[in-house]
């Protein structure tokens, strides 16, 4: 891989579902990969479960086809999640696309929760990049601080996770969704200062879900970078990696 002059910019889509089309969202990721694309992001991250309504798709799937050929097109990583069927079982699984339009690596959730089907996944993983070294984990994972140390000794910089974020109504007796997000962005933050990298956090606009929290971020170890709650939008922030080597003088870890 060649050596970068410049800091990555990374991009979180927090797209509506479904609005486009009641089965799919392809058009919509397309979209917001181009628009990534223009505000000249390395790598673009989508909310969990993001591509069909009523399919469990294969990694052939002429959706995912579509979308890599979307990533070709314009020269931008992705990370898209969905139910996959691997090895004749379900999992959910994030897979990580490159420049060129291919699957460099894949993430299989670990932490399932309420998901009946589903298998989990057993292990984390670190996936070399031309911007940096990329970690993921799904939605509840973010409950889990062993995951994030894991993938910091396998030498991650930057940890994308792809949600589709929920409360438990007997979790609040009021102000649900504002309480939520605040729980969100201290887990966020907690799991960046935790570990001294940089995390992406990514959920989707669920018009007919209640429970449904749209709140996605960008965060360093001290601090909220970029972030959106409520709203369809695409946030973006360039990121300096040095800043982690500067950290960890600072807090041993």
């Amino acid at each position: 891989m060649k050596k970068r002059t410049r800091h990555p910019v990374i991009a979180v889509a927090q797209i509506k579902y479904y609005d486009i089309h009641k089965r799919n969202n392809v058009e919509k990721i397309k979209r917001y990969i181009k628009l990534a694309k223009k505000k000249h992001a390395d790598i673009v991250c989508f909310p969990e479960s993001c591509v069909s309504k009523t399919k469990t798709l294969h990694f052939d799937d002429e959706f995912i086809k579509q979308i890599k050929e979307e990533c070709k097109k314009n020269k931008i990583w992705a990370i898209i999640t969905e139910d996959i069927i691997l090895k004749n079982k379900p999992y959910n699984i994030s897979f990580l696309i490159n420049r060129e339009g291919r699957i460099k690596g894949n993430y299989k959730k670990i932490h399932l929760y309420d998901e009946d089907g589903l298998n989990s996944g057993k292990k984390t993983q670190v996936f070399k990049t031309d911007f940096g070294k990329v970690g993921i984990v799904i939605c509840w994972d973010l409950a889990f601080p062993d995951l994030f140390k894991k993938m910091k000794k396998s030498g991650a910089q930057i940890v994308f996770c792809p949600a589709q974020w929920a409360y438990e109504k007997k979790a609040h007796e009021s102000q649900h969704k504002k309480r939520e997000i605040e729980i969100l962005r201290s887990l966020v933050l907690s799991r960046a200062f935790e570990n001294g990298y940089f995390i992406a956090l990514c959920n989707p606009v669920r018009k007919y879900e209640s429970e449904q929290v749209s709140y996605s971020a960008i965060v360093s170890p001290h601090k909220v970078l970029k972030e959106i709650s409520n709203k369809e939008g695409l946030i973006v922030s360039e990121i300096n990696l040095k800043e982690i080597e500067n950290y960890h003088k600072l807090y041993p870890i």
